[in-house]
Order: structure tokens, then C-alpha cells, then sequence
């Protein structure tokens, strides 16, 4: 996929001639990464995706241009689009106002979800403390703990904190429920202090790679000693 998103004047070098004029379009979810379903653009509907800004498809069914969620309400508001390495499928991101399989669920492929997608809802969460504090409303937990400023922020993640750790001998789903809650008032208070989950993650893989780094150095000086004996 190109780092660089899908524009009008694009059009032209995408290779709709392998597929007779249509392109397979993977549409996932922007914060989750969760692939939420799988349609056909032609040249007419990847021009109405991007000026629209939801998700078009050509039904190849119905022989027309088909807008996801015109019947249903449920579209799909596109964040970007992107064309693979061949420039003969794309992949879409947005953000779904609702189910988006024809049956009711979430995805047309609700069968088969990967662990780091259901991991990607800390995104999505974050996004939304984000919209709290940006537009904070009337009765909002959120906007008024931050209203508290960083350090009671701060005495909220050490209470959950120890009731994470009191809850870890007991029932697992009270184990859950305060890990849940902790969890979520890290994300304020990193949000409180102009930091992200993805700054955590930063740090997280600077440490494993000085510590990778540390071990891989041992091993060659090991290795040179036993080889110099």
C-alpha cells in the first residue's frame, strides 16, 4: 500500500483493466484496523467515494453505483484510501455510523476477528476522551476529572490501580472490570498531559530493542570467547 492517500487525480493510474473495470476495495476500520467488509469500484465509484467522502461501491448485483448505507442509514465516512503496491485494489479506512453487514453485525466478517483488532478499540477510546475534552459536555466525567487538573488525574490511575491489584486473587470478571477502569483513566490522564497510547508504545519498543541490542552484544562477546579458546 502507498503511504501517500488516494486523490482525484490519481484516477487515471489506477489499473481497473485487470478486473474489467472494477476493483476489489477492502473497506477497515479507521482506529481498529478491523476489516469491516469487502466491495468492487469501478472508475465512477472511487470518484464518488472521494468526493463524497463515504464509502461508494459498484453493486454488481444491482449494475449501478451503490453508496453503503443508503437504505440502511449505516454508512461508512472514509478517513483515507489507498491503492496497493500494483495499483488494482484499494484499501479503505473510515469510520462506521453503524453495523455494517447486511445481518445486523458489525462486520461481514464477525467470524473471524484477529486479538489485535479487539485491541484496537484503546484507539477508538482514546478518540473519544479526546472529543470529551475538546467539547466537553454538560455531565461529562471525563471533562470534569480533567477540569480537576493532572494530579487528580493522577490520584484516580493510583486508586484504580490498587483496586486492579486487591481484585487480582478474586473472580476474574472483577479482576476485568478494574483493569477496564484503570486502563481508562491512564488514557486521561496521558491525554491530560499531551501524551498517547502510541507514545507508550514508543517507549515500550525503544526499551526492547536497547535490550534486544544488549543481548545480541553478549552472545558475540560469548561467542568470540569460546571461538578464541
Amino acid at each position: 500500500m502507498s503511504d501517500k492517500p488516494l486523490d482525484l487525480a490519481d484516477l487515471q493510474a489506477l489499473d481497473f483493466g485487470k478486473g474489467d473495470g472494477l476493483l476489489p476495495a477492502i473497506v477497515q476500520h479507521a482506529d481498529t484496523g478491523r476489516v469491516l467488509t469487502l466491495g468492487y469500484m469501478n472508475r465512477d465509484a472511487v470518484h464518488a467515494t472521494l468526493t463524497r467522502g463515504k464509502v461508494v461501491f459498484f453493486s454488481r448485483s444491482k449494475g449501478r453505483l451503490w453508496e453503503k448505507g443508503e437504505t440502511s442509514g449505516n454508512h461508512i465516512a472514509v478517513e483515507r484510501v489507498a491503492a496497493d503496491c500494483d495499483r488494482d485494489a484499494l484499501l479503505v479506512l473510515g469510520y462506521p455510523a453503524g453495523p455494517t453487514c447486511h445481518t445486523g453485525a458489525s462486520t461481514c466478517f464477525s467470524d473471524v476477528e484477529a486479538p489485535a483488532a479487539q485491541l484496537g478499540f484503546l484507539v477508538t477510546l482514546q478518540r473519544i476522551v479526546a472529543e470529551r475534552l475538546n467539547k466537553p459536555r454538560d455531565g461529562s466525567y471525563t471533562a470534569s476529572l480533567v477540569k480537576q487538573g493532572s494530579s487528580r488525574v493522577a490520584q484516580k490511575v493510583g486508586e484504580e490501580a490498587l483496586e486492579v491489584a486487591l481484585a487480582a486473587t478474586g473472580p476474574a470478571d472483577e479482576l476485568l472490570s478494574e483493569a477496564a477502569d484503570l486502563v481508562f483513566h491512564l488514557i486521561v490522564l496521558l491525554k491530560a498531559r499531551g501524551l498517547t497510547l502510541a507514545d507508550v508504545t514508543r517507549t515500550l519498543e525503544v526499551r526492547h530493542e536497547m535490550r534486544d541490542g544488549v543481548h545480541r552484544s553478549r552472545r558475540r562477546t560469548e561467542f568470540t570467547r569460546v571461538d578464541g579458546q
